[in-house]
């Protein structure tokens, strides 16, 4: 099916999902093409895109610039068939690791054509794709026919952390290395055709530098993105914040080690980060743009931004984020058994909790999986993190401490939670053993297949019931904290129960900067 990379994604019945049944006033989506079936397909979880399947193959995506584009069949002039979305939900049907992921997705886009979403920020793809073994970086881009595709793929070194800021990031492909790199041969022919790059140049080729069309919407967009996702993890290499231009200069590595080693939190406080503490903190005392009480939010898309010509830092937290999340693959027992962890945060980072969710779960919790962006919900855990984000933003360098509070009490939990789960696999593994040896004594069969079983039902139930339990609990938190701030900080005064109406007023820079100091002549006005 096409892909309109916006609501809705998909109509029609053939996914078994209710939430896309036909509405009143909508069509079944027609397919613009096939691609054989296959005997098995896994399960996984998805948004727009698909984020982990059973096997724990994960997948995060980052739209990027590219040289060349493609029209969708079914438009006209259409000439390619997947897009990245499709793309990613076969690769999480089909593939049972990483490495297979990559290889599928490039070489169905080779055979059938791939298109970009077209949005500003490009053409073309870039995908982290894990398992609980590898890590891939994979780039994707139409081929000048419009038929095909142009792609490559890099392994991150085990103890490596990379960043993907909406800009192709590898460099120099070598093909020969096969342990480390995968290549389409569009890689080096078109590159070739075009003059772009030689053999007899006695350099590998520079996959960014040839394919990447730059920043996208100005300078800073996404290097300074990558500047403050390295700095943070590795900080004594202090990294620089400018460049002269990211696709030549190559600033910044692939990947890099990790000066401490990376948890759940440190990912979904990364996710969140608006430069606090630098020189482009956009919630910093002084920082006119973000008015008297720090709101890091920049609105870019209207007329008058555009007729001014301006740009806005783009952090890597954003107001504007449909959802963002965190998986976890990993060889433990218990996430095998689980078929991994995605930890997911609809709306922006900013105002959400990241809620964690196992694959082999049921069905997801209709608070996460039914409502949509065109329709205020209050049972939904969407319209609770933009509500909690946009009421903070009233008084947003008070209240930012109630939402931080909250986030860290209920993802705390919701650790320690995983954490619990973890450790009581065993439990049931024991009580497996003790059911199947009474099976045994009964029907005088092995015991070894029922005790797998039986454990990993036992385990599987009770983790479903405490999952769903904290899914409701955190959308619940959620509500009652855009309540509390309301209450907290309506009118212009900070309010708690034993202490109301406290006047806190404006900080000293701002009325100093604004029109305040205007009246401090004594001009009355009595009406």
């Amino acid at each position: 099916y096409f892909s309109p990379e916006e609501y809705p994604r998909y109509v029609g019945t053939d996914r078994n999902a209710p939430e896309y049944y036909p509405k009143s006033d909508q069509s079944s989506f027609v397919p613009i093409g096939h691609i054989p079936q296959v005997a098995h397909t896994y399960s996984y979880l998805e948004q727009t895109y698909g984020a982990i399947n059973e096997k724990q193959v994960a997948i995060g995506e980052s739209t990027c610039s590219g040289v060349f584009g493609a029209v969708p069949l079914g438009h006209p002039d259409g000439t390619a068939l997947l897009s990245i979305d499709e793309l990613t939900h076969i690769a999480m049907e089909r593939a049972d690791s990483a490495r297979m992921a990559v290889q599928l997705m490039g070489e169905l886009a080779e055979q059938y054509g791939f298109y970009g979403a077209g949005s500003f920020e490009g053409t073309s793809e870039s995908l982290g794709v894990t398992d609980p073994n590898e890590a891939y970086i994979f780039h994707i881009l139409p081929d000048p026919t419009g038929k095909s595709a142009i792609w490559a793929a890099q392994r991150v070194p085990n103890d490596h952390f990379a960043i993907l800021a909406n800009i192709f990031v590898i460099r120099e492909v070598d093909p020969a290395d096969t342990e480390n790199f995968l290549v389409s041969r569009s890689v080096h022919e078109v590159a070739m055709e075009k003059g772009w790059w030689s053999p007899e140049d006695g350099k590998l080729l520079d996959f960014t530098g040839i394919y990447s069309d730059g920043e996208s919407s100005h300078k800073f967009y996404n290097g300074r993105r990558m500047w403050r996702a390295y700095n943070l993890v590795a900080p004594s290499l202090q990294l620089p914040y400018e460049y002269e231009d990211l696709k030549i200069a190559s600033p910044y590595p692939v990947s890099l080690k990790p000066e401490v080693l990376l948890s759940v939190t440190d990912f979904t406080t990364m996710h969140r980060d608006t430069y606090q503490g630098t020189q482009f903190d956009l919630s910093a005392e002084g920082n006119l743009a973000g008015g008297p009480f720090g709101n890091p939010d920049r609105n870019h898309e209207a007329t008058n931004e555009a007729q001014v010509g301006g740009n806005w830092e783009r952090s890597i937290g954003l107001y504007r984020t449909s959802d963002s999340y965190v998986c976890q693959s990993s060889s433990d027992p218990a996430f095998q058994a689980l078929g991994g962890l995605i930890y997911f945060g609809p709306a922006s980072a900013l105002g959400t909790i990241y809620t964690p969710f196992f694959v082999n779960i049921e069905d997801i919790p209709p608070s996460f999986r039914s409502p949509h962006h065109s329709k205020f919900d209050r049972t939904s855990m969407f319209w609770a993190a933009v509500y909690v984000h946009n009421v903070s933003n009233l008084k947003r360098s008070h209240a930012i401490q109630d939402v931080r509070e909250s986030q860290n009490t209920m993802e705390d939990a919701s650790l320690a939670l995983v954490e619990n789960l973890k450790q009581s696999l065993e439990k049931y593994q024991t009580v497996g053993k003790a059911i199947a040896k009474a099976n045994l004594r009964v029907n005088e069969t092995p015991a070894t297949a029922t005790t797998t079983t039986v454990s990993t039902e036992l385990f599987l139930k009770h983790a479903q019931k405490a999952i769903l339990q904290n899914a409701a609990d955190c959308t619940a938190s959620l509500w009652s904290l855009s309540d509390e701030i309301i209450f907290k900080y309506a009118s212009g005064y900070v309010n708690e129960p034993s202490h109301m109406s406290v006047s806190v007023g404006y900080p000293k820079w701002w009325l100093e900067v604004s029109a305040f100091l205007i009246y401090s002549k004594g001009y009355f006005l009595c009406v």
